[in-house]
């Protein structure tokens, strides 16, 4: 795999969401073009569940790929079709260069093969950095997929309190700033874990 790379390996969705949102307004602010995918979580009345919806932080269009199937419903409530419908937004967003793609999460689908994977390839093909949330229990099918070719970010290695926030995404921002001002060349496996 070629690109460049930036995982977030995490162990607290919320926490690592929070992430992705700072990142992308941090890189906004400094006039940087982000497009991707920013996870929310959105409560439903009468429901313990919320639904996922994704944002194209570039354009502000959201999908919901959560399927409603019922208070009482177990088990994965993804809606795949709605999924590679996001999946689309980010690979028309490729043709505009963008400076960085953020992806909520190289999530089980993704691990098995499926999901959003198609379009994390054309990422890494186009050279095109990218940001994206690797749940723990999903990293070994993430380094197959990637041959090990990231930076990983141990989101769980420091304090989880705000200075633990900030030095998370001081280090976030730090690879992903080193990333695109080597845009182009290829990223070997970094281990940074933020103290």
């Amino acid at each position: 795999m070629t690109g460049s790379l930036v995982a977030i390996v995490y162990g607290d969705g919320a926490r690592a969401d929070a992430l992705l949102h700072a990142v992308a307004a941090a890189l906004a602010r400094e006039g940087r073009v982000v497009t991707g995918l920013l996870p929310h979580a959105v409560q439903r009345p009468g429901r313990s569940r919320c639904d996922m919806v994704l944002e194209d932080p570039r354009s502000g269009e959201r999908i919901r790929i959560s399927e409603d199937r019922g208070e009482m419903a177990r088990g994965c409530r993804l809606d795949l079709g709605e999924l590679l419908r996001a999946g689309e937004l980010v690979r028309r967003a490729l043709d505009d260069r963008p400076d960085l793609v953020i992806v909520n999460k190289f999530g089980k689908s993704e691990a098995e093969g499926g999901g959003l994977r198609d379009v994390l390839a054309e990422i890494a093909a186009a050279e095109i950095p990218l940001l994206i949330a690797v749940p723990r229990r999903n990293l070994d099918a993430w380094r197959r997929f990637t041959g090990g070719d990231a930076v990983e970010i141990d989101l769980d290695a420091g304090p989880a309190e705000s200075d633990g926030a900030l030095a998370a995404v001081t280090a976030v921002l730090a690879a992903v700033t080193a990333v695109l001002e080597d845009r182009g060349s290829s990223v070997r496996p970094v281990e940074a874990p933020v103290c």
